[in-house]
């Protein structure tokens, strides 16, 4: 039962923030195309991973795509200090806590359960 919570709340991050930004744009945030390309993309992800659908390979992506995002749009160490630090080393680890918890469910997700 705690593998498949972990499974939803997990997939809920790329739903809820996918979607998110979808609900924006069709209430006329200014949106660009890749954006709405890749939220889609997000929210379909998650839906996959809460259903369990080929659960170890798209824990696994999923994993990979936060650690590229990680490493593109939170660069905590181009600052010296300051607020600015400060919230992208937030941002950053907040994506490492997500990839450690994708990789823990791309091993334990699959495993047959009592």
């Amino acid at each position: 039962m705690e593998v498949r919570l972990a499974q939803w709340l997990l997939a809920s991050v790329f739903i809820v923030m996918g979607g998110f930004r979808l609900w924006q744009a069709l209430h006329g945030v200014a949106t660009s195309d890749i954006t709405l390309l890749l939220s889609t993309g997000e929210v379909v992800l998650g839906v996959l991973i809460a259903a369990g659908w080929k659960l170890r390979l798209l824990t696994l992506l999923a994993a990979a795509l936060l650690l590229a995002d990680a490493a593109l749009s939170h660069p905590f160490w181009r600052y010296a200090g300051g607020q600015m630090l400060a919230t992208q080393l937030l941002q950053f680890m907040k994506n490492m806590g997500l990839v450690g918890g994708l990789l823990l469910l791309s091993v334990a997700g699959g495993a047959k359960r009592r």
